[in-house]
């Protein structure tokens, strides 16, 4: 596996959260190839120096939704999938996600205008 995961201990969502999100992303932009190999729950662990049960954890995640499979004895695989309908799912996510972000600006008093130059200011210090 040639991506990077990037956990962050004081993000607001759960690290296993963390680690889904970022292998649907990979998976979405076909950085991971359906039938590509993932690390094992253990060696994810120790790479990113959390519990073996988070990693446990994300991959049933990801196996429940379909995109990974378990081979007895062999690890875990990118299954075939529809990235459309992937992508759309984490469309629907991140229009939720910012709806709170947008209700939380409002209530803190930001204009319309200052919440996008505040978007567009972040968005391209990545």
């Amino acid at each position: 596996m040639r991506m990077k995961i990037t956990i962050l201990p004081q993000g607001t969502l759960a690290i296993y959260e963390q680690i889904v999100n970022q292998l649907k992303s990979a998976i979405v932009t076909e950085e991971l190839k359906a039938g590509e190999a993932l690390p094992s729950i253990r060696s994810l662990a120790a790479d990113l120096g959390v519990s073996v049960i988070t990693t446990k954890r994300a991959y049933e995640e990801l196996e429940k939704e379909g995109l990974i499979r378990s081979v007895a004895g062999k690890g875990f695989y990118v299954c075939e999938y529809n990235t459309d309908y992937l992508k759309e799912k984490q469309l629907m996510m991140l229009e939720k996600r910012l709806g709170e972000i947008i209700c939380e600006a409002k209530q803190a008093g930001l204009g319309c205008d200052e919440f996008i130059e505040m978007a567009e200011t972040l968005y391209q210090a990545d």
